[in-house]
């Protein structure tokens, strides 16, 4: 394989095949709840969108927009919503949620992973309440901002939290309920978006105000969730961290595990800068990429653009505004069926395949629609019903395919490839990257739409091939290693061993286990 490292046997790490564990009701319940935080997230990414092509809404605060709109009702025109303002309502949420991350990454390491969930939740519930009451557009950015700050812990401390409570053989499994509640919370924010565009001319008000539901649940929850025994013994906590990991695996034979818990918090505490630390020639793999490439590379997908404006978009293709809602509230539902298919098969197939496989199925829907954009849609032309169904299903096919691969992998991946000692420095990376691009995404997508017309999709195309081929060389296989090993992989890549042979840790050669 390019990409070199484990597959999936892991019997040459350290302590693995000494690990012992049963799926617990204890278990379960705490994977749940804290996979609630996705929710959140996903909520936003489904709602707002809708929001931004209610009729009630734009007449409140974008009339411009709206009579642009009424003027191209049934045609086709890149340039129906390019506006500025318009599109900050939307991005200036993951910018809130870039810098907040950094205040994240104290909470999360200094007080616990439960910790930043519940901060998260408070905010992001203030916000929801902000932009349901908005009576002009200071008021929405500023729900906005609040929201992306509860985004920003949320999604901080969430992937951590599953990432440390799961047994390495299911961890792609368990860490994935974060983008199946992602998922579920697109689903359900456009089919609300469906029902309220119905109610004049309050019902976008519900739309956003409905947001404090999931912020709710997920602070009830946080208050009754352990926190992580990595989290524990990181705070020098080391009998509740091993009655955790008792409680967690479903039996008293952690010895093992508990003992590199130990060792990875000794080396974690003798790191006074994480941040700086994570820049070190030792950590580069983790820095280029957990910190940097996968996060990147997650929203230059395009999928994120698909998903912030789908109502927009299909609007923009000439459906009306309930068709255009339903079609994106389709697209949402093939996203969850994606997360599932996921969370069912990759620890078995291994994360570089899905990357892989649907890498070359997403490069050629973005070629398929570019190609269809460029023949068949134009500004003041009718769109066939038959090249909409065409469009609605290549977007759709898309969307299976990036929902169970750069989805949840984006999340999964880089949780899983930093030490301890660099664990919250580098999830505060990995959040910052991905909201600073989803924010990037957020406000470009239309103007870029509006200029570059049917080149954007190539554009899109041109990206999937190089994180394709990013993937192919860099990345090694991370399925079923335990977390606080994975280090080890580094030692066995082709490129990355140069950077970490010197590390003081040590690796070993593929199917030699040390002594």
């Amino acid at each position: 394989m390019a990409g070199g490292g484990f597959g999936g046997d892991t019997g040459g790490l350290k302590r693995a095949h000494l690990y012992e564990y049963k799926i617990t009701k204890y278990f379960v319940f705490s994977c749940v709840v804290a996979a609630m935080g996705g929710s959140l997230f996903g909520y936003d990414l489904g709602v707002s969108g809708g929001v931004t092509s209610m009729d009630d809404f734009l007449k409140d605060f974008f009339p411009k927009i709206y009579r642009r709109k009424q003027a191209h009702l049934h045609e086709t025109d890149y340039c129906k919503y390019d506006n500025q303002l318009l599109t900050l309502f939307t991005s200036s949420l993951y910018f809130a949620g870039l810098i907040s991350t950094f205040g994240a990454s104290h909470v999360t390491r200094k007080k616990g992973r439960r910790m930043s969930i519940l901060v998260g939740a408070v905010s992001f519930f203030l916000g929801a309440i902000l932009n349901a009451a908005a009576m002009n557009v200071f008021m929405l950015i500023v729900g906005r901002i609040l929201l992306g700050s509860g985004i920003g812990f949320g999604n901080q401390a969430v992937p951590l939290y599953l990432s440390e409570m799961a047994p390495a053989k299911i961890r792609g499994a368990v860490n994935q309920l974060f983008q199946l509640t992602t998922c579920l919370g697109i689903l359900v924010a456009n089919l609300i978006n469906y029902a309220t565009d119905k109610i004049h001319p309050w019902g976008w008000r519900l739309s956003l105000g409905l947001a404090a539901v999931p912020a709710t649940l997920m602070f009830i929850g946080g208050l009754v969730l352990p926190e992580t025994p990595n989290s524990l013994v990181e705070q020098g906590k080391l009998e509740e961290a091993k009655q955790v990991l008792v409680r967690v695996r479903g039996t008293t034979n952690v010895d093992a595990e508990f003992a590199d818990l130990v060792e990875a918090s000794n080396a974690a505490r003798a790191i006074k800068h994480p941040f700086r630390n994570l820049l070190q020639r030792k950590n580069r793999p983790q820095l280029v990429l957990g910190a940097l490439g996968i996060p990147a590379f997650q929203q230059l997908t395009g999928m994120n653009s698909i998903l912030f404006y789908a109502p927009v978009m299909f609007q923009t293709l000439g459906f009306g505004s309930g068709a255009s809602l339903y079609s994106s509230a389709i697209t949402s539902g093939a996203l969850v069926i994606a997360a599932i298919i996921s969370i069912l098969l990759v620890d078995k197939f291994g994360r570089r395949a899905f990357f892989l496989e649907a890498g070359i199925e997403m490069f050629c829907y973005m070629v398929a629609l570019a190609i269809t954009l460029a023949l068949k849609f134009g500004e003041g032309k009718e769109l066939s019903k038959s090249i909409g169904y065409f469009l609605v299903t290549i977007i759709c096919l898309f969307v299976l395919a990036y929902g169970r691969s750069w989805g949840p992998l984006g999340w999964l991946v880089p949780s899983e490839l930093f030490p301890l000692e660099t664990r919250s420095a580098g999830q505060s990376m990995v959040v910052c990257v991905n909201l600073l691009f989803t924010a990037l995404i957020a406000q470009c997508f239309l103007v870029s739409l509006c200029h570059l017309k049917w080149g954007i999709f190539i554009l899109f195309a041109g990206l999937i091939f190089i994180m394709s081929c990013f993937i192919y060389f860099l990345l090694p296989e991370t399925k079923q290693v335990p977390i606080e090993e994975v280090y080890l992989l580094w030692h066995n890549h082709w490129l990355w061993k140069k950077y970490v042979e010197n590390d003081g840790r040590g690796g070993f050669d593929m199917g030699k286990p040390p002594a």
